[in-house]
């Protein structure tokens, strides 16, 4: 998770927020294009729209806020401009390759690195750092694994920099490999793309390419403009501009019949349907880069993400199916290989690949299971009422009769909420209900109000807005009127005089 971690932020919130995507002409802050939002309300109608930052979901780390129907002076739009180009990086990506091309040239002893600005330093901007910390003698293998030399950034809803472990990335890359791939677009995959780049450089005949997309800008340091594009995966942005956009367009054309897999691994506390979005865009490119006649409709691709997502990105991409791998990470406590029950690492992989041919490690416990055609978890037992292996986390899962499906093993079911749930949970919850009409049964998404809701909504704008002009014009009428009478009285008082 390199790019931009728990809970839906789509409908996030006893206020009900909802994101209404990308639209053009929309305002930007230092991450690009900013995305537009709705506040909802239990039962009311719809609130004002507002433009916010894509890819920060806290006012922390980027404050941008903008009402949709908010007039900008040009004043503060020419502050704006100003602040989003001091918040851009000391040194452009090209720079920054000339300056690892002099890096590399130095002695070991002179090759240094700080530690608290994340950067490579050359001997002349020693004293500029003399109060800092440093790693000294930075080696050459160092250099080729820049996520084990730069500092995780940590915040989960923007940049979450959860690190693949090697028995992960190791098995996502023999798995591509196995399947025929010689391109990744590796999407917030820093550890993927470097171990590529690793065994390029080592082995003659390892023939797997790799381009990261990251918006961490920090990675320029260490790859050339072909190998690395600044780019922002909540709203399909590339900060080198059309360059950027043309080196990943090069990037998905299959030459040589050469297939290419798209292998994103996003911050969990992200917006599903903006990544989405931008997945899609990516898979447009590839599309259009194909050559006439292909025979994949849509871009292979392996979506790395929580299995409590799952209803969410199955309804962005229902070709999709979820395999039973448990991706484990270096830098993250809890979501670690080999742990047991409920503290198996909750994230798997979505592909649109035919799950039989997803061959998963025999040596971890994975079997194929004949019935579901795919490969599944040592836990995860064929439900012959449900025909499938319903298991998400591992865990044996039990039938539940009355609820016509499989839930987890520590769920009962509650008769007052007429559905399966902790034995202590509250069935105080099972009352709420749709945020538009406040009725229980279903959710604002399919509320049959919600279309007569947004018409009334509209009518009632457009009265308002009607009755304000009258309000403003009658305003107008009567200060041209007293005005009038007012130069009147003036006029005659001015000829009594004389």
């Amino acid at each position: 998770m390199a790019d931009g971690g728990c809970g839906d932020a789509e409908r996030a919130g006893p206020g009900g927020l909802d994101l209404l995507g990308l639209v053009p002409g929309a305002p930007s802050c230092p991450h690009g294009p900013a995305l537009l939002f709705v506040k909802t309300s239990q039962g009311k109608e719809e609130g004002r729209r507002f433009y916010a930052c894509s890819a920060c979901r806290d006012r922390k780390d980027c404050d941008f806020f903008q009402w949709e129907d908010e007039k900008v002076s040009e004043t503060r739009l020419a502050a704006r401009e100003e602040y989003n180009r001091n918040h851009q990086p000391s040194f452009t990506h090209r720079q920054n390759v000339e300056r690892y091309k002099n890096f590399v040239l130095l002695p070991l002893s002179k090759r240094r690195f700080c530690q608290e600005c994340q950067q490579l330093l050359l001997p002349a901007e020693w004293e500029e750092h003399s109060d800092h910390q440093f790693l000294c003698d930075v080696s050459t293998a160092q250099l080729k694994t820049p996520s084990k030399l730069l500092h995780p950034l940590e915040n989960k809803k923007t940049n979450a920099q959860y690190l693949f472990a090697d028995r992960s990335c190791q098995f996502l890359l023999d798995l591509i490999i196995g399947l025929g791939f010689r391109r990744v677009l590796s999407v917030g995959t820093p550890r993927l793309h470097e171990m590529i780049q690793t065994k390029a450089s080592q082995e003659e005949d390892f023939r797997v390419r790799s381009l990261l997309l990251d918006i961490d800008f920090r990675y320029s340091q260490f790859y050339t403009e072909d190998e690395f594009c600044h780019y922002n995966m909540f709203n399909h942005y590339f900060f080198g501009g059309e360059a950027a956009c043309e080196t990943c367009r090069k990037f998905l054309y299959q030459d040589k019949g050469e297939r290419v897999i798209m292998v994103a691994d996003p911050p969990f506390g992200g917006l599903v349907e903006a990544l989405a979005s931008s997945f899609k865009k990516l898979m447009a490119m590839w599309t259009e880069t194909e050559k006439v006649g292909h025979n994949n409709p849509e871009m292979p691709m392996f979506w790395i993400f929580p299995y409590f997502f799952e209803s969410r990105i199955l309804e962005f991409f229902p070709s999709f199916r979820m395999m039973d791998y448990q991706v484990d990470y270096d830098n993250h406590a809890l979501y670690k290989h080999g742990k047991t029950g409920r503290r198996q690492s909750p994230v798997r992989i979505f592909t649109n690949l035919t799950p039989s041919m997803i061959v998963l490690p025999v040596e971890e416990g994975y079997r194929f299971c004949a019935l579901c055609q795919r490969y599944v978890s040592s836990g995860n037992q064929h439900c012959e009422i449900c025909n499938s292996c319903t298991s998400k986390d591992g865990r044996r899962w039990k039938h539940c009769v009355l609820c016509k499906k499989c839930v987890k093993p520590s769920w009962f079911h509650c008769n007052n909420c007429n559905c399966c749930a902790l034995q202590n949970h509250s069935c105080e919850k099972a009352a709420a209900g749709c945020f538009v009409c406040g009725k229980a049964g279903h959710k604002r998404t399919t509320c049959p109000s919600l279309s007569h809701t947004r018409t009334v909504c509209q009518a009632d704008k457009r009265q308002r807005q009607k009755t304000l002009k009258r309000v403003k014009m009658g305003i107008c009428k009567t200060s041209a009127i007293k005005h009038a009478i007012f130069f009147r009285k003036k006029v005659k008082n001015k000829k009594k005089k004389t």
